[in-house]
């Protein structure tokens, strides 16, 4: 048999030596409309309002003296709001998530991109005191020029934190629903503005005016100070596309302001 008449070895349809390629799915393309209302939905709003109705309706009570219902801040109780606080946490949280994935997108990228995560943690408490100037600052220029901001005597939170049990709660609760659930919100509010909504910074615009908004109970002055730092929190992420730093910074901006009122409550 000549070695012309052999028959050719069957050809192999790929190089089972080689590693499979991953296969990454691209993000999908996001409809303006659905990207509007994600960022409704996590703006703390909806689900707020929400898990305060379940609360409501299985029976916890606002208040320590057990009405079921309260507009006053001062009367809402730490059990209540440290429930609503945390569940609405979890909530928003999820969110997220499920809207990272349906569009195919990765958490990583989206709150921590490329930045070491250490470095940009001690970034986050370098701006500790930062933050504490820039509150301290605005709000002893704004009571100077305008003294009618400073409409509201007594924060309506110090009840939080007049024992060293009420104030370690407080303390978990304001790192984690402020530091941990509010940046959160931010980066992922900017990242939708950046894609579909006008860019980074008409959601900055936006947000700052919804968390400042959200420290009215505390005073105009207040709302006014901690909306421009939550806006100087945003500017960071946009420059730094992680959440890190202003996470840490906003942590421990919280926490500090938590552990001073309960030693000016013992000093008195």
């Amino acid at each position: 048999m000549n070695s012309s008449d052999a028959v050719p070895p069957f050809p192999a349809s790929a190089d089972e030596s080689a590693p499979t390629p991953v296969v990454r799915r691209a993000p999908l393309a996001l409809p303006r409309w659905f990207a509007a209302v994600q960022v409704f939905l996590v703006s703390g709003l909806p689900t707020g309002t929400l898990i305060l109705i379940a609360l409501v309706l299985t029976g916890r009570p606002m208040t320590s003296s057990g009405a079921p219902i309260t507009s006053d801040p001062s009367q809402i109780s730490l059990e209540f709001f440290a429930m609503l606080s945390l569940f609405d946490t979890a909530l928003v949280a999820l969110l997220i998530r499920v809207f990272l994935v349906m569009s195919g997108e990765d958490s990583q990228n989206v709150f921590l991109g490329r930045r070491p995560v250490a470095g940009e943690f001690l970034r986050g408490l370098l701006l500790i005191p930062v933050a504490w100037a820039v509150v301290a600052g605005l709000i002893f220029g704004l009571n100077f020029l305008f003294p009618s901001l400073h409409n509201v005597a007594k924060n309506p939170y110090a009840q939080y934190m007049n024992t060293p049990l009420r104030a370690g709660v407080t303390i978990i609760v304001v790192i984690l629903a402020g530091g941990v659930r509010e940046e959160l919100q931010r980066g992922f509010i900017l990242h939708r503005f950046e894609q579909r909504l006008g860019g980074a910074y008409v959601g900055l615009a936006v947000f700052t005016v919804a968390f400042g908004l959200g420290h009215l109970p505390q005073g105009f002055d207040a709302a006014i100070a901690v909306g421009i730092l939550g806006a100087i929190w945003g500017l960071l992420y946009i420059r730094r596309r992680s959440v890190v730093a202003p996470m840490v910074s906003h942590a421990g901006f919280d926490a500090s302001q938590v552990l001073l009122q309960l030693f000016v409550g013992i000093t008195r």
